[in-house]
């Protein structure tokens, strides 16, 4: 996990979590729920200014919205989003959109609240509404990037606030090679010209400046925030951040270090099969970092524990392993493998009740695979 993403997390820890205050929810939005009733309104309200504050945290944009509250149309029936999304773009755009327009008070976000694709669209468009309010034309490279960065950044059932890193464009951007425009050619790009894959690698010039480890370049991207002017065209604020971050860095040295760290990002699929491959080799310490490594990408997902599981048990760490077993099993691994590996684990503890129950489990979520070989170990327990 790099700089910003724990950077994230606390941020989301310290002010964003449940029990915010419902009379700070009326700040920064007004929320119309187009063809419903009841507390939905509210709980949207709540959940954008949980938003809302965790960029800001970033950006740091001073002093109210430059204008009246940013504006938001829900609709809880496709048939009538559809239509209103139509009337305004010329087609509907699924999940949620952000409307953009020169007058303020016209611009707003529409939430189709129970389509599919509502989470994923949301968490993009969310972000582009709040860096428009503040700046209507950023560079390409900003809100492409930062939108696509915090894409992640949603809600548990609980009402807490989760962040996975996005790294849906990293094998696209490494795909490139070096073919690839440099990073002073993408912050330009409206300058020049915008290049393709320009989400992919916009994603990627953002990614660097967070979570390079480099304060400097973190440092330099955070002050030129400052610069961005609300009446400048994209073309104007690219140049102007430009210049900014290559006033302090030197563009070729800075284009090495961002070639660098895109080659030692690995996406979840390759640090579990990296895991997975050191672990059938008997390399503990390189599995355990991998795994490590896979977590702190998707925190949420069952198979590093489960590995890590493997290890501790592997370790004589018995209780620890039975503590990676089961937030697997919270996070939905397959219940009879796992009650298998608990069952295993306990018996080397010395716990042979729990042992037998763990197997039993096991047996009875897949009879099919685990009822015999359980049967042999219980009545070796005994």
């Amino acid at each position: 996990m790099k700089l910003f993403f724990r950077m994230l997390i606390f941020l989301m820890l310290i002010g964003c979590g449940p029990g915010r205050p419902a009379s700070a929810a009326a700040q920064h939005y007004k929320v119309i729920v187009a063809d419903g009733a009841g507390n939905e309104g509210e709980q949207i309200t709540r959940d954008l200014e949980k938003r809302f504050a965790v960029y800001n945290r970033l950006f740091r944009f001073e002093g109210a919205l430059p204008g009246p509250p940013l504006k938001v149309q829900v609709f809880l029936n496709t048939r009538l989003y559809d239509e209103y999304v139509s009337a305004r773009l010329g087609e509907t755009r699924p999940g949620a959109v952000y409307i953009h327009y020169n007058q303020r008070e016209k611009r707003e976000l529409v939430i189709n609240r129970f389509s599919p694709e509502e989470a994923k669209a949301l968490s993009y468009q969310a972000f582009i509404q709040y860096l428009r309010a503040f700046i209507p034309n950023p560079p390409a490279w900003m809100r492409e990037g930062f939108a696509i960065y915090f894409n992640t950044l949603n809600f548990s059932p609980e009402g807490d606030l989760i962040y996975e890193e996005n790294l849906s464009w990293l094998g696209t951007v490494k795909s490139l090679g070096l073919g690839a425009p440099s990073l002073k050619a993408i912050l330009l790009a409206d300058r020049h010209s915008i290049p393709e894959n320009s989400q992919a690698l916009s994603w990627a010039a953002v990614s660097f400046f967070l979570n390079s480890g480099n304060e400097d370049y973190f440092r330099s991207l955070v002050e030129s925030f400052m610069l961005l002017s609300g009446t400048a065209t994209a073309a104007e604020n690219a140049e102007t951040i430009a210049n900014r971050i290559f006033l302090w860095s030197d563009a070729e040295t800075m284009n090495r270090d961002y070639l660098s760290y895109l080659a030692s990002r690995k996406t979840f699929p390759e640090l579990m099969d990296e895991g997975q491959r050191a672990y059938a080799a008997r390399d503990p310490v390189t599995a355990e970092l991998a795994f490590y490594n896979a977590l702190d990408q998707k925190p949420g997902h069952h198979a590093p524990y489960y590995y890590l599981g493997l290890l501790a048990y592997e370790n004589n760490e018995f209780d620890l392993a039975e503590q990676y077993y089961l937030s697997s099993l919270e996070c939905g691994a397959d219940r009879a493998l796992v009650s298998y590996a608990l069952g295993i684990n306990a018996a080397a503890a010395g716990r042979s009740k729990d042992a037998a129950d763990f197997l039993r489990q096991a047996a009875e979520a897949a009879p099919e695979r685990y009822r015999t070989k359980t049967e042999d170990l219980i009545s070796r327990l005994k």
